[in-house]
């Protein structure tokens, strides 16, 4: 049997993975679809998209349509005769476009479907302080992340990881999901079955400026979740009251301390070499943060050169 004719969509680095997976197990992808390039930085040059970087290194032929429903796009497609569609962490495809290929249209899920539909699966996990997830391929269908399941496969999540570990894992468990996946369907053994809800659905909403800005009036596990499913990107958020100063301040990592008090959520007490939050029900103990216009730093570094108010606090 001929080899499948495989377009793949994708723009981060959480497919490029996939792709690289894809390229060294010898699969024919005739095109990959990315993003067009965007101005980036303080000169606005045009920045290409990770997976067009790598698709480049490996000459393979790039596709990056701004309208997926533009004739002269569909017309590409249609002379590429794809036998497959791959698409890891791309926009939702029109209808005219998934069902192109004969052997169907699948997508890479970073989340055991169906948990965690929608855009941002890793961060939910740990900030709703799950223990495991995983990846999922699927069908794609006419709504999101709701096809016939393909394969599925589990990954713990540890008390230590942030987003940026478990982004690590997921992209390397999902990439040789994808290859499995890729082998069943060159085989005609693919057996899928429908998406059940025999529980109540967590989803994975858009990250924005509301829902990363953290509550200091939550307890300690909330906060301490919220800021490691956000670092190192987008990060969680919050006002630094010093003085008569407020700043917008990110936080990047830090340990809890279940302990009742009677202090106002928020109130700050700092040492030479900490700081503490109160919180609903203890205390947060910041290790990394950010001021603006300054890189991250350890607490311990931020303290040897700034100067906090008595009275300052989180808001």
């Amino acid at each position: 049997m001929a080899d499948l004719r495989i377009i793949f969509y994708g723009t981060p680095d959480f497919a490029v993975a996939t792709l690289k997976a894809l390229i060294e197990n010898n699969k024919n992808v005739v095109a990959v679809v990315t993003a067009p390039d965007k101005p980036a930085g303080r000169g606005r040059s045009l920045k290409q998209s990770a997976v067009k970087e790598y698709s480049e290194t490996q000459k393979l032929r790039v596709l990056q349509p701004a309208n997926l429903k533009s004739e002269n796009f569909l017309e590409k497609l249609n002379d590429l005769q794809p036998d497959l569609q791959i698409v890891v962490a791309f926009r939702m495809l029109p209808e005219s476009v998934w069902r192109l290929p004969k052997r169907g249209t699948f997508n890479l899920h970073a989340s055991l479907l169906p948990q965690y539909r929608g855009a941002a699966p890793i961060n939910w996990a740990i900030i709703n302080g799950e223990t495991k997830t995983g990846v999922t391929t699927f069908f794609i269908d006419d709504k999101i992340d709701t096809g016939e399941i393909i394969l599925q496969k589990e990954v713990r999540i540890q008390p230590t990881h942030d987003a940026g570990d478990l982004h690590d894992l997921l992209m390397k468990a999902g990439s040789q999901l994808v290859l499995e996946t890729v082998g069943l369907i060159e085989e005609n053994k693919v057996k899928t079955f429908k998406q059940t809800v025999n529980q109540p659905l967590k989803t994975a909403y858009k990250l924005h400026h509301e829902n990363t800005k953290i509550d200091w009036n939550s307890p300690v596990d909330k906060i301490h979740n919220l800021v490691r499913g956000l670092s190192p990107f987008p990060t969680a958020w919050c006002y630094l009251v010093n003085g008569a100063q407020e700043m917008k301040v990110k936080i990047y990592k830090t340990t809890r301390e279940h302990k009742s008090h009677q202090e106002a959520p928020g109130n700050l007490f700092a040492t030479k070499n900490d700081i503490k939050i109160a919180a609903l029900d203890g205390f947060i103990n910041i290790e990394e943060i950010q001021l603006p216009g300054k890189k991250k730093m350890e607490v311990k570094a931020l303290l040897n050169g700034f100067k906090l108010n008595p009275n300052s606090k989180m808001r």
